[in-house]
């Protein structure tokens, strides 16, 4: 008789009949203390007490230009425009965001495996890595919107299989970030607990989520209680600074209805210890592009 295989153990439940909070059941920072890399241990101290770190200037004015300039050119190639992989504003019908730039452009791909960025995230995890999600955004001013409160883990947990906090991203500022053009906000310490969401994931869910998130949003009492327990800090920064946080933080970002945009790359690192398997709260796996399969890690 064969024997089923054995279903992965579900630590954080999550898309059910009502919200779920439980404690954090994995390390924010994974490596041993002493770990060489590029942070220093206070601001190791700093990311596992925060749920992130923020970094004045992670690249060059220099090479803050040429990522620019790719970004401006997949966002205005028109065959790009016509890839699934690019998520388009529903308002003005420009590109939002462009997914899996790393295998989509060379120079993504060199920044994907630039040591001040993926050592930062070996660092943190305490393994070798790869790529779960990679992205460009794109918020233009006039009117882009914004995304809703969300923790990321929540999302790669239920729709992705990903079974442990064993993953970080890092958003690298392309253009300047403003308090006032719709910039990142995250609730500190926030990513101590793990916020377990109503509601059933709809099918191919993906599809309206990347544009305007509904599964996976927390009630508006969950969110004041995270809000008046760790209050909310907003990011701001010259192009080329970066915001590493930890893939549970309660985050999320405002419309931009200034005159200047605001555009970042994102990449989002995986332990190759914690590679994917089925969602735990979705009825099909997201697309590759979205959420990868390829566990090779970033050399």
């Amino acid at each position: 008789m064969t024997t089923a295989p054995e279903r992965t153990a579900d630590l954080y439940p999550t898309r059910g009949a009502t919200e779920v909070i439980t404690p954090r059941q994995d390390p924010v920072v994974w490596s041993q203390p002493g770990t060489e890399g590029p942070f220093t241990p206070a601001e190791l101290n700093d990311f596992e007490r925060d749920g992130f770190f923020a970094i004045g200037e992670l690249l060059t004015a220099d090479e803050v230009a040429v990522y620019r300039a790719e970004l401006d050119r997949l966002v205005n190639d028109p065959a790009m425009r016509a890839d699934d992989r690019s998520i388009v504003e529903p308002r003005s019908q420009e590109i939002r965001s462009v997914f899996e730039v790393h295998k989509i452009s060379e120079v993504f791909a060199k920044l994907v495996a630039d040591p001040r960025v993926v050592g930062r995230a070996r660092q943190i995890l305490g393994s070798d890595v790869y790529v779960h999600q990679s992205r460009i955004n794109v918020k233009p001013g006039f009117g882009a919107s914004g995304f809703y409160w969300h923790s990321d883990f929540e999302t790669w947990h239920a729709e992705d299989g990903l079974p442990n906090m064993r993953t970080v991203s890092v958003s690298i500022a392309l253009t300047e970030n403003h308090d006032t053009n719709g910039g990142l906000m995250i609730m500190p310490g926030s990513h101590r607990h793990f916020l377990g969401c109503a509601g059933e994931t709809p099918r191919d869910n993906y599809k309206k989520s990347l544009q305007m998130q509904e599964a996976g949003t927390p009630s508006d009492e969950a969110l004041t209680k995270l809000a008046d327990a760790h209050g909310i800090k907003l990011f701001t920064g010259k192009p080329g600074s970066a915001t590493w946080f930890d893939c549970n933080c309660m985050h999320g970002s405002g419309d931009n209805i200034t005159p200047y945009p605001r555009s970042n790359v994102f990449i989002v690192f995986n332990s190759v210890e914690n590679t994917a398997v089925e969602p735990f709260a979705a009825p099909v796996r997201r697309p590759e592009y979205i959420g990868a399969r390829d566990f090779t890690p970033v050399k």
